[in-house]
């Protein structure tokens, strides 16, 4: 349980360590990979903080791999089940492509497009590793109990999450946060793009509000719960958005809004696991008691 615990915090955390590194302009304190200078593999005077902090998030994407490598290990080792393997295995694989395009990312001078898939990967990362931590604490869904409507609308605010993040991206790509002063820019508007990233916020929003109400009103309780989490994470999400447009986007507030995306992602995977809540630990060993009594 404490493995997977740490990959989802891990993955949040990378999160907000490459944040830094872009909204410090730090993203090419490194100018090379794996070593931070071509004759270096730590950073160098020269390069000042920068350097130190670029390499921080570079080391601790080596901590993200390890823990995901423990993981899987103790997934296999435990018999954890075929789905928690996969899933370890998946984290795994995808953290280590991650680092890759890390490389990517420097070698192409911080492009908007890599630097936008290599945060859109964080964000399925920690999708999957909120996965992870539902399946090894919370255990084996069960039946379906919400009925077919009541799922579908909560599949529309899962890719209302969706566009909000893309659209979010390609508005990060457009402003000034570039993470080095004389990196490429997207060309869109952005201020233009900002009233674009918000017209799917407001749509996430009002299906959450609705996802919420019929949560209310028919249940399953685990998912009302983990509906108004996600329900609160958005509000604020909003107020910060709203704020930090505001006031000219400062690097504090930019940094709260991209690791509060990813932990949206987070509690909206739990959302829709959800919809289908597992069946008591009493009843199942019950059940097993009663079939070994026949059986004897």
């Amino acid at each position: 349980m404490a493995a997977a615990w740490a990959t989802l915090v891990s993955q949040i955390v990378i999160v907000g360590t490459g944040g830094a590194v872009r909204l410090t302009g730090s993203g090419l304190g490194c100018t090379t990979w794996p070593n931070c200078e071509p004759e270096s593999f730590v950073p160098v005077p020269e390069q000042g903080i920068h350097g130190v902090i670029e390499f921080t998030n570079r080391v601790w994407g080596a901590v993200v791999v390890a823990i995901a490598v423990v993981m899987l290990v103790m997934a296999i080792r435990r018999r954890a089940g075929r789905t928690i393997a996969w899933l370890a295995g998946l984290v795994l694989g995808l953290s280590i492509a991650q680092a890759l395009i890390g490389a990517v990312v420097v070698w192409m001078e911080l492009r908007p497009d890599t630097v936008g898939v290599h945060f859109f990967l964080s964000v399925i990362l920690v999708a999957l590793s909120a996965v992870l931590v539902w399946k090894v604490v919370v255990g084996p869904s069960g039946p379906r109990v919400a009925p077919r409507w009541q799922s579908a609308l909560v599949h529309a605010m899962t890719l209302a999450l969706v566009v909000v993040v893309v659209v979010g991206v390609l508005t990060t790509g457009s402003g000034p946060h570039a993470g080095d002063g004389g990196a490429a820019r997207n060309g869109l508007d952005p201020a233009v793009m900002q009233h674009v990233h918000a017209w799917p916020g407001y749509a996430l929003l009002a299906l959450t509000v609705a996802v919420v109400a019929v949560a209310w009103r028919r249940g399953p309780r685990l998912h009302l719960r983990w509906s108004l989490a996600l329900l609160g994470v958005i509000l604020v999400q909003v107020v910060v958005g709203i704020v930090q447009s505001r006031l000219g986007l400062p690097i504090m507030l930019v940094g709260i809004h991209m690791v509060l995306s990813v932990v949206s992602a987070a509690i909206g995977a739990a959302v829709v696991l959800s919809l289908r809540p597992p069946q008591p630990t009493d009843a199942r060993a019950a059940r097993e008691d009663a079939t070994a009594a026949v059986r004897a």
